[in-house]
């Protein structure tokens, strides 16, 4: 386990691999080369965004305002067209944004911050266009599993409490209405503590963390307070619940086969199955960020694993951590 670190000039604030290049769409398309030289970007942003996603094919990315109102789709190096979010309570929580593959689309809360909508990437036709009836909760840290069939999304409702809902997108389709309730992850097998953070490691198997707030400590069907867990979608089970050590997950997991990459105030390497850390990097410091939600804005962790999951890219404050994982 080596980590290498890659000078930079200005903290970049989104990262993504183009082959074994790293490039920031947040910062125009400046580039890192496979010998760590920082190219400069060709264009700077006119709008302060400072936050970025991208697609797995990487035909599409995007960037937007962590907690702000504006977000730009950037295809094949133009931009394709601008997307907004609700402005209520927009500074308090993260932008819900997430780019499939498959059929391309963008998923979003274009007009409403608990209305979930699937556009067409290219066009930006409403591909869930029709009436809804929508519940009280705030979307948001949205991701789409590997087929594009299911969607996750790990954000909060009045306390403020984090939750998880999860939505098969193939009814969403022919049934808009599908995203505006529970969803295919019943509320009663999750809801014993605060979810954090989610991702998916397959097309059926879900990863959830959960931080220490308890939502009902007499619910023993859920995942408990600073727990990990494993839920099968096509099973509607948990296939493990285990604790985590030390410290809560906070709001990013990156998927890596098996296990899982989280970020309490620096990389940890996790096996989700037993709870076990498999390794950790404490020398490389990222913003401690329990939630999704609150007043005081603390940037999400920016992070890039490689598509061959040998290698970790974090960024500092003054370098680029390339991380060799085991």
């Amino acid at each position: 386990m080596t980590v290498k670190s890659i000078p930079v000039k200005s903290a970049p604030k989104s990262l993504m691999w183009d082959g074994d290049e790293l490039v920031s769409a947040v910062g125009g398309g400046r580039r890192w080369d496979r010998d760590g030289v920082e190219h400069t970007a060709s264009f700077t942003w006119s709008f302060p965004f400072d936050a970025g996603t991208a697609s797995a094919s990487g035909h599409y990315s995007a960037v937007y305002q962590e907690r702000g109102t504006k977000a730009v789709l950037v295809g094949d190096g133009r931009t394709v067209r601008e997307l907004n979010r609700s402005y209520y309570h927009a500074p308090d929580y993260d932008y819900p944004l997430a780019l499939g593959d498959g059929r391309e689309v963008v998923v979003h809360c274009p007009d409403e911050y608990n209305v979930l909508q699937i556009e067409d990437a290219a066009s930006g036709e409403r591909l869930t266009a029709g009436g809804r009836e929508p519940e009280d909760v705030f979307h948001s840290r949205l991701s789409l599993s590997p087929d594009g069939r299911y969607l996750l999304s790990v954000g909060w409702v009045w306390q403020p409490f984090g939750m998880a809902l999860v939505y098969d997108t193939t009814l969403a389709l022919s049934d808009p209405g599908t995203l505006d309730g529970e969803g295919v992850l019943p509320t009663a097998a999750v809801m014993t503590a605060e979810v954090t953070a989610g991702c998916w490691l397959d097309a059926d198997r879900l990863v959830l963390a959960t931080g220490a707030e308890e939502w009902d400590e007499e619910e023993t069907a859920g995942l408990p307070p600073r727990h990990v867990g494993v839920w099968s979608v096509s099973e509607g089970r948990w296939l493990h619940r285990s604790p985590v050590a030390d410290a809560d997950p906070g709001v990013l997991l990156l998927p890596r086969g098996d296990q899982v990459v989280s970020f309490p105030g620096h990389p940890r390497l996790l096996d989700p199955v037993t709870g076990r850390i498999v390794a950790e990097w404490p020398e490389v410091a990222v913003p401690v960020k329990p939630t999704c939600f609150g007043y005081r804005r603390v940037p999400t962790p920016v992070a890039a694993l490689h598509p061959d999951g040998s290698r970790l890219a974090v960024a500092t404050a003054e370098s680029i951590a390339l991380i060799t994982l085991p």
